[in-house]
């Protein structure tokens, strides 16, 4: 009877997620983050006025759209997961290039960004809310390089290797920092472009 079930649905056997050591780094990126967003509140208390003055200055419509590019890209690194699960290269392929093209604009809007502020003279010494700025947005954006990175890379492999095969630990690895890059920029945007604001 039980050769019988295993004919009838078999299993896959499929590699996990390449932990401990991919969570091990997420959970100290993460720790790292929460000093910086803990030590960024206690600030903004000291400095009310001035924190929710510099907020305005930033477009809040900016870091909405970044908001939904990195969820938008973020599920389709989800359907990426799905489909090397099942072993569908095209489809894990074509997912993760879908993420990158989307991931792509939080790029070009993050740079445009940039140099909106810095053409208006606003840089990390303008005063210590953008101090804040650009420290956490800019150590997010190099998480943000890092993590198109690693999918441009689970790419162009999905393409050479069996996508259910050992490589599949690798994709779910990459899935879960890029799910990291995600909820951290989730934080980052109230905390900077919508607190304080009227």
């Amino acid at each position: 009877m039980t050769e019988l079930v295993s004919a009838v649905s078999p299993e896959r056997d499929v590699p996990s997620a390449q932990a401990p050591g991919i969570l091990t780094f997420i959970v100290a990126d993460v720790i790292i983050f929460g000093v910086l967003f803990v030590a960024f509140m206690m600030e903004r208390s000291a400095q009310l006025a001035l924190f929710d003055r510099s907020a305005a200055a930033l477009n809040a419509s900016f870091g909405l759209f970044n908001t939904l590019i990195l969820i938008t890209s973020g599920l389709f690194v989800v359907l990426a997961v799905d489909a090397a699960r099942h072993g569908r290269t095209a489809a894990t392929r074509g997912w993760l290039l879908a993420s990158l093209a989307v991931g792509a604009g939080f790029g070009v809007t993050k740079l445009i960004e940039y140099g909106d502020k810095l053409g208006h003279g606003i840089t990390m010494l303008s005063n210590d809310f953008f101090m804040f700025y650009f420290v956490l947005t800019g150590v997010h954006f190099l998480h943000f390089l890092a993590g198109m990175i690693v999918l441009a890379l689970l790419w162009f492999r999905a393409g050479r290797e069996p996508v259910d095969g050992p490589l599949f630990g690798w994709i779910e690895s990459g899935a879960l920092y890029w799910h990291m890059v995600d909820l951290l920029w989730i934080v980052i945007f109230p905390m900077l472009y919508l607190l304080g604001t009227r």
